[in-house]
């Protein structure tokens, strides 16, 4: 994307698109940015109804996430903080790693910004993230 269109890479950041409309088979290939899929939500799920994070369902620890379309954007503007939850993306259930020398945790992806009606502290205190493995 940055190169495609001689953008400076520092300037590029990703909005992350619930794509709710599609499944890992379906999606096809965006022509900027990537699709992810197969992760997993805890202490929460997606609402395929409202497009929006939602309670977990009773007795439900683990919940299917939809697909999401990092998608490149010049100069993004930061959502404003009310509609979204900033929530960790780990590869393992194991939330802590060791931090590797350059002092970022081998276990922690990356922070999606999922969209949500509820505000960030509601989600911070059930501990809601998400994970690209339930067993590693």
């Amino acid at each position: 994307f940055a190169r495609k269109n001689q953008y400076a890479i520092d300037r590029v950041s990703f909005e992350h698109v619930f794509r709710d409309d599609v499944t890992g088979t379906t999606a096809e290939k965006p022509d900027d940015g990537v699709i992810i899929y197969g992760m997993y939500m805890e202490a929460c799920r997606w609402d395929y109804e409202t497009h929006l994070l939602a309670d977990p369902n009773p007795k439900e620890l683990f919940s299917d996430a939809p697909c999401v379309w990092l998608k490149p954007i010049y100069e993004r503007t930061p959502k404003d903080p009310t509609t979204i939850y900033e929530a960790p993306l780990y590869k393992t259930l194991v939330r802590a790693g060791t931090l590797s020398t350059t002092g970022h945790s081998t276990n922690f992806v990356l922070m999606l910004e999922v969209p949500t009606d509820k505000p960030q502290a509601f989600w911070i205190k059930r501990a809601s993230a998400l994970f690209c493995a339930l067993k590693y």
